[in-house]
């Protein structure tokens, strides 16, 4: 009995220190999606497209991070919920898990229009079209989560709505075939972004080797940031493969299963939704100059001459 009280109290002291981790990594990541949300607000980024993208990558994330840390502080302390509840947090983080690998497809078409058809871009890319391009964003992302509700609301009773449970995906999951439409619709997205970026790819690459003079310059940056793209599209597209590991792992041990939950929660969820944009926000370099000046406090004249 001591020996199963020892193990137990172990256990629970290893849950409440990566608890406590998550919350430090949190904060930090929260930090630096504010810093980069406030630049962007600041300055005039947000008359320019991309930056829009960027913008609704950074709210996104940044929602993400909050949702799936309140989550887990509740799935700590056994806190349940009703089911109705339930429902709309789901509808948030299902929808905001999508809304990013999107909008990074969307940047990348952004920067193919930008370079292999220079002369409609002002045209094609405009404020007013930004604004189309986030709805029709928010409508795409929304299709997996619209999909899985379906079914779910002609599955169960009023009655239902009002049960109490721990709120998690697996709630909405009855069938085993539920499990498989969801993974494959999740695996169809990821295959349509992928073909997008390889795409957008091969085009710049031909312009960038026809180009000439300050247009090749050009050309290889935006190459660059297709590329860029693609591997914050891949960092936000793992987690599609976490729940096949993690399936493939229970099988095995619960203990195990646990530890690479929570690896993968760290590395798929957590870190791609703040160091991907804080890799993009670096490497501009416009933004980058209105980000020190801004995370300085305006200390240095000379940032803000840059900035200006």
């Amino acid at each position: 009995m001591a020996a199963n009280d020892s193990v137990v109290a172990g256990e629970s002291s290893t849950n409440s220190d990566r608890v406590l981790l998550v919350q430090v990594l949190v904060s930090v990541f929260l930090y630096i999606n504010f810093l980069l949300i406030t630049t962007f607000f600041m300055k005039d980024f947000y008359t320019t497209m991309r930056y829009i993208l960027f913008a609704i990558t950074l709210l996104s994330d940044s929602l993400i991070l909050i949702m799936t840390d309140t989550l887990l502080i509740l799935s700590y302390i056994s806190f349940t919920m009703q089911m109705w509840l339930c429902v709309v947090v789901y509808i948030v983080s299902s929808l905001y898990t999508f809304v990013t690998p999107v909008t990074l497809t969307a940047m990348t078409l952004e920067r193919y229009v930008a370079i292999c058809m220079p002369l409609r871009h002002a045209e094609l890319c405009s404020t007013r079209r930004a604004l189309h391009c986030i709805l029709i964003i928010h409508g795409l992302s929304s299709i997996p989560c619209i999909v899985v509700l379906s079914i779910f609301f002609a599955s169960v009773t009023n009655s239902f709505y009002t049960q109490v449970r721990l709120c998690t995906v697996e709630v909405f999951l009855f069938y085993k075939w539920q499990s498989y439409l969801r993974s494959a619709i999740s695996q169809l997205y990821f295959m349509l972004m992928v073909i997008i970026i390889i795409f957008c790819y091969v085009k710049i690459m031909k312009v960038a080797k026809a180009a000439s003079g300050e247009n090749t310059k050009s050309t290889w940056k935006g190459l660059r940031t297709v590329i860029l793209h693609g591997f914050q599209l891949l960092l936000c597209l793992l987690q599609l493969w976490c729940p096949f590991i993690e399936a493939a792992v229970l099988q095995i041990s619960l203990r195990v299963y646990r530890n690479v939950r929570y690896f993968n929660y760290i590395t798929f969820i957590l870190a791609p939704r703040c160091l991907s944009p804080l890799v993009y926000g670096i490497r501009d370099a416009l933004f980058f100059h209105a980000l020190k000046y801004y995370a300085l406090c305006g200390l240095y004249k000379k940032e803000s001459s840059n900035v200006s």
